[in-house]
């Protein structure tokens, strides 16, 4: 009987809804159960927590109990105490769990453990996955200090970092787009994440709804996608656009307001039932400034919704083929951004057309594609 090729996934929490846990829980039961790996998961956050997404009861989940995110609670000077201190208990405790697990491989997600995980020598190869694109990876845009000071610091991350993926045996990328920026690095290869529905019952693309789904965040552009609608809506007032999503979309409905367009535009909160509305809906608009993978344009493109997207880094110039499947747009770009959701408006052939072609075209992102990919890849690296 073969052996089991045993890995090993280092991430920090899986109780969140976030991408990365949906994406890492569906990879590793995908490996459990259809490719008979033996997969160990181990987490340093929230012990008591439950995984949001549900788990095979083939995989083992250790909880090194270290909880980070709790630093948060203090102040600056309490948190940089506590972060060196819990960083020497991770690599601790982590070189433990590695010693007595001996997995053939173990997978970092580019948390936390990436800063130490190729010194320990357990005997495992050392891979890193990473669910963001580089250019916003470590940037540090959103702390409120001097630009200069800004970029000055994130070049030193970022140049520690490279030393830290020079030494991986493999650097897992989302995008091709992305892979292209780490020219410092020769051991990069892409594996693309993968679609999670499976559809029953495809968009008819002939409701007159415009669907948008992602946190109320500056990331995901809405403040972009609103005056793009307002435009549109002058030539269409007959259309909505619906958007879903967690986060406070409070500003969102004063801009709405502002532009006079609220009767047209429905600011949701996060659906359960997120797969109806992609039935529902004619049209999927993504309008993020960046990304690392949009897994919701090619769920949105599964369900036979055509997408028009910002040309953002990175993922939709991977997902979209421009004027067969979906429509581009320059990334920021509101004028175009509502010239080309009037295109699909005004040509219902169009939008249907579209809207097979990206049921065939996006089943290169299913899992079984996907998941063949990573089993190679550790095959590859065992022998």
């Amino acid at each position: 009987m073969e052996r089991k090729i045993k890995i090993a996934y280092c991430i920090p929490g899986l109780y969140a809804p976030g991408g990365l846990e949906r994406v890492l829980t569906l990879k590793a039961n995908y490996l459990a159960e259809q490719l008979g790996y033996e997969v160990h998961i181990i987490l340093t956050e929230e012990k008591d927590k439950k995984p949001y997404y549900p788990l095979s009861p083939l995989i083992r989940v250790r909880n090194l109990d270290i909880n980070f995110d709790r630093m948060h609670q203090t102040n600056l000077a309490m948190r940089i105490v506590k972060y060196i201190y819990y960083q020497n208990l991770y690599r601790k405790r982590l070189t433990k769990e590695l010693y007595e697990l001996r997995p053939d491989i173990t997978i970092s997600t580019l948390r936390r453990e990436i800063n130490f995980i190729t010194s320990i020598r357990d005997g495992s190869a050392k891979i890193g996955e990473i669910h963001f694109s580089r250019d916003n990876y470590r940037n540090l845009n959103d702390v409120k200090a001097l630009a200069s000071l800004r970029q000055f610091v994130s070049r030193m991350w970022m140049k520690q970092l490279i030393t830290r993926l020079r030494k991986l045996h493999k650097f897992v990328v989302l995008t091709h787009e992305d892979k292209e920026k780490w020219t410092e690095l020769d051991n990069v290869m892409c594996i693309h994440n993968p679609a999670t529905f499976r559809i029953d019952k495809p968009s008819s693309c002939e409701n007159k709804t415009v669907l948008a789904v992602g946190r109320y965040t500056y990331q995901k552009g809405f403040d972009l996608l609103l005056p793009a609608w307002k435009r549109v809506t002058e030539k269409h007032p007959d259309w909505k656009l619906q958007i879903f999503g967690d986060g406070d979309p409070a500003s969102y409905h004063k801009q709405a307001k502002e532009l006079g367009i609220e009767s047209s535009c429905e600011l949701n909160g996060p659906t359960t039932q997120i797969a109806d509305k992609f039935t529902e809906s004619s049209i999927f608009v993504l309008s993020s400034r960046y990304e690392g993978m949009p897994m919701v344009l090619g769920e949105a493109m599964a369900f036979g919704v055509p997408p028009v997207a910002f040309t953002c880094p990175c993922g939709p110039r991977d997902i979209i083929t421009d004027g067969a499947d979906g429509l581009l747009v320059e990334n920021g770009n509101i004028e175009q951004l509502a010239e080309k959701l009037c295109i699909l408006i005004e040509n219902k052939e169009l939008r249907k057309q579209m809207g097979q072609h990206a049921r065939e075209n996006v089943k290169r992102f299913e899992l079984e594609h996907i998941a063949r990919h990573w089993d190679q890849l550790f095959k590859s690296i065992v022998s």
